[in-house]
């Protein structure tokens, strides 16, 4: 046989996300997420050859090499384990990674599973690293990217309440998804204006929450997803990008990994027209402003634009091009996972089970993730059809 083998997800599963998961240890959180997609798969873990586990840091939790410990509760004794880390893009690299080894031919069925539990930890001060690598209390990712946030601003003239567009949309959709750690009844533009600044511009609503949460994604070759109770999703394009986090010429605003792995995406899943070739995008926004951001930095609007897109509706769940649709990571953010849920949310999508944040006719969908100081990227997109080629 030649070429590579096609990639299916056929199972996805989702721990109920949380400031604090107290009902559960570590070990359980992960068996929820795990047991969920191998149900999904309607598969044992007989069925599973091997499994791939992406987290953040391991002093997020102070547990080291945890993936050692979690093999039995990962019905992984005896089978391949693999470990990933790529920062805050991790969960989209673990899926990459076990899209991999099916696709080599290496394992035929794959468990990707990420995971963290903020709760046992304080990322906030595990974010903020001390001098010489940057300046002293930045008080976490949001101290890091403010400034990048207002130079986008000033690039483009983007109108302040932009931000404010896509916190209150995105809480708004997670009220849909059982899953979203944030529900918030009742929020409004006006409550979203009105809480208070946390590093300018980004106000306390317009960012993501600490969770404790897991995802799992079952992939497998094109023999397993024949057998599939439930339609696929299958992989059309997957690339991971890195860069410096300092360097001569850095565009913090839009970053060259950023763009060159989006390329590479759609070059192998043969998109030349992002906007119109893809129907919804799960994107890595944890502060919202970054949904403009993004939107132009992977090709959906021109540069400078990507906050009419916002402005208009069209991010919208009823909109041309739904972005966050599950609620994004502004409403569910166990680190580690936040990346692969990202990825399961489009991979939902395609295969028509999204429930309540399903979007109509979703053929084709990416999935998003960054990391560190916006030097990481992982993106795949997947679609309901097996690929041409």
């Amino acid at each position: 046989m030649s070429g590579k083998e096609p990639v299916a997800v056929v199972g996805i599963g989702q721990t109920h996300h949380a400031a604090a998961r107290r009902d559960v240890s570590l070990p359980g959180l992960v068996r929820e997420a795990a047991r969920r997609a191998l149900d999904d798969a309607e598969l044992t873990w007989a069925d599973v050859d091997a499994v791939v586990l992406g987290k953040a840091p391991d002093f997020f939790e102070g547990v080291m090499m945890p993936e050692l410990y979690l093999a039995d509760a990962l019905g992984a004794s005896g089978k391949p384990v693999l470990r990933v880390h790529t920062a805050g893009s991790v969960g989209g690299s673990t899926a990459l990674v076990a899209a991999n080894l099916v696709a080599a031919r290496v394992q035929r069925t794959v468990l990707a599973l990420a995971f963290e539990k903020q709760s046992e930890s304080n990322a906030m001060w595990g974010l903020s690293l001390p001098v010489p690598f940057q300046q002293p209390l930045l008080a976490g990712a949001g101290g890091f990217f403010a400034p990048h946030v207002r130079a986008y601003i000033r690039r483009t003239g983007a109108p302040a309440d932009t931000g404010v567009l896509v916190a209150h949309k995105d809480r708004g959709n997670a009220l849909k998804n059982p899953y979203a750690h944030l529900h918030e009844h009742g929020l409004t533009l006006e409550k979203v204006r009105a809480s208070p600044m946390l590093w300018d511009p980004i106000r306390y609503s317009e960012t993501c929450p600490s969770s404790d949460g897991a995802c799992a994604l079952v992939l497998t070759d094109r023999a397993g997803a024949a057998r599939s109770p439930h339609p696929p999703a299958w992989v059309h394009g997957g690339a991971m990008r890195s860069e410096p986090t300092l360097f001569a010429g850095k565009d913090f605003v839009s970053p060259r990994a950023g763009r060159d792995c989006a390329a590479e995406v759609y070059r192998q899943a043969g998109i030349t027209d992002p906007h119109r070739e893809i129907d919804t995008a799960e994107l890595y926004v944890p502060f919202s402003w970054y949904e403009p951001m993004w939107l132009e930095n992977l090709g959906f609007a021109v540069e400078g634009e990507g906050w009419k897109l916002t402005a208009s509706g069209a991010t919208a769940l009823g909109g041309e091009l739904p972005v966050n649709p599950s609620g994004g990571v502004l409403s569910t953010n166990p680190i580690g996972a936040s990346g692969l849920i990202r990825f399961a949310e489009a991979a939902l999508q395609v295969r028509g089970r999204a429930g309540a944040h399903q979007v109509e006719g979703a053929a084709k969908a990416l999935g998003h993730a960054y990391g560190g100081g916006a030097q990481f990227f992982s993106m795949w997109l997947v679609g309901s059809r097996p690929p041409t080629s």
